[in-house]
Order: structure tokens, then sequence, then C-alpha cells
């Protein structure tokens, strides 16, 4: 789905992730982990070009996504966010009912469909058909934090994207909400490529099929870059890690 090669993000003249490669496999749930402020958001952000939208921000090296350069002058970025959508930590709806939240996207992008039935079947793909279907019509604000970041996913599948990236989905969220998501993750994954970003290392182990672990050096100016350190099946990661420094975070030793 993704070959990610020698990538390094600039913001302004601070680099905040440097020498990047991997490559993402579709209908996988790819799952990042590490340290605060080692570039995990910002690694992510680079797939769909939502960093585009930050000012004095620049990428160097090259993001491939079905072989195609993801930032090549012929390629829309506006198409790009539609294929590669994102679910942001906190869930964040519109001030609309539930039924607009869903519709919004589909309507912009002039999705040909019957919309009645675009909605029921995105928030039957989002496990929320059944908690939301005879209030429709209610402010999306009236629903849990849980539904609401699962109206979030139900608006993200509606546009009909190749892959969904959610960053720390779960955080605000309870244990038995983040269940529910963990579980709609990975129903969704035979449809779509989910890359997630997590603190929660339990949660990486449980959900994702392959991780990697990020983490940052420090450069003569006392400046953090985030830098990959290793990325392998997850089952391997955390019980056979390559590398020194992944064995000490996951262990605790540090981070």
């Amino acid at each position: 789905m993704f070959r990610i090669t020698a990538l390094d993000f600039y913001y302004g003249d601070f680099r905040a992730v440097r020498d990047v490669n991997v490559d993402i496999s579709g209908n996988e749930i790819s799952a990042v982990i590490g340290p605060s402020g080692c570039g995990k958001s910002t690694f992510i952000r680079c797939l769909n070009r939502m960093n585009d939208l930050i000012p004095g921000t620049r990428v160097g090296g090259r993001i491939e996504y079905h072989g195609q350069d993801l930032y090549g002058s012929n390629v829309d970025p506006i198409e790009v966010r539609r294929r590669i959508g994102m679910v942001f930590q906190k869930p964040n709806p519109f001030p609309k009912s539930i039924y607009d939240n869903v519709a919004f996207g589909p309507k912009v992008n002039g999705i040909k469909q019957n919309m009645d039935d675009l909605v029921e079947e995105s928030l039957q793909r989002a496990a929320l058909w059944d908690e939301v279907k005879d209030k429709l019509k209610q402010s999306a604000f009236s629903l849990s934090g849980g539904q609401q970041q699962r109206l979030c996913i139900a608006r993200c599948i509606a546009v009909r994207p190749d892959v969904i990236l959610m960053d720390e989905p779960c955080s605000a969220l309870d244990p038995l909400a983040t269940n529910r998501i963990e579980e709609l993750m990975i129903e969704l994954k035979r449809e779509f490529t989910i890359v997630i970003v997590t603190h929660n290392m339990q949660q990486a182990a449980r959900v994702s099929d392959r991780t990697a672990f990020f983490t940052t050096e420090v450069n003569d100016q006392a400046q953090r870059t985030g830098i990959l350190v290793e990325v392998d099946r997850t089952e391997k990661i955390f019980t056979a890690p390559s590398d020194q420094r992944t064995e000490d975070y996951i262990t605790g030793r540090f981070g």
C-alpha cells in the first residue's frame, strides 16, 4: 500500500523525523509506538498530506502510495485525504445531526448513491447503527465519547477510503469504549488498511499485525528528532525485538 523511502520531515529548519524507511501492507493493522515527541503523529500525517496544512513544513524523501509518488506535482492533496482518511485523538463530530455527520463527506465529494442507504451502511460498518438508528436527526454531541469516535469512523468510511489513519483514537475513551473500537478495527481491516498511533503498548499487541517503534535522537543543538528504530511482525517486536532500544522501551526501562 505504501513504500516510504528516506523520509525526512521539517517544521521550518527543525527536522522532526529523519530517514524513515518502511513498507505498509494492505489489509493489515500497522501500529506506530514510541515515547512522546518521537514523531509518530507527524509521520502518519505525512501519509495523507495533512502536514501540508501547516505553514513552513516540508517533506524530503519519497512516499509511494499504490506505486505513485504521493507528493508528485500532479497529485491532488484533497483526493489524497479522501482516499486516506483520518480519525483523530479526540472525537471531533461536526455540529450537525448524526445523519448529517455521515452524509457530509459523500455530498461534498459528489458520491452518487442513495444517501439513506450510504449513511446506514457506514454506521453499520462502524458498529453504531443499532445504537443510533432511531435518533439520526439528533445532534452528534448527544452521543457518548465512544459513540462519537465510532461516528467519526463512520464519517471516514462514508467517503470510501482505502486507508484509515488513527492517531491515538482511544486515548480519551474508557476501557469499554476502547474495547469496542479495538474490535471494530479488527473487523475493518478486512476492507481497509489501518495505521494506528498508540501510546498503549497492550493495545498495539492486541490489534496490530505489524508494529513500528520510533524513538528520538538528540543533535548538537539539543533538538530531538524522531527516528524509526525497527519494524516487524507485532509478535516479534514484543517478544524478540532486534534492537536493544526497542526492548528497553517495551520493558519499561525508558519512555
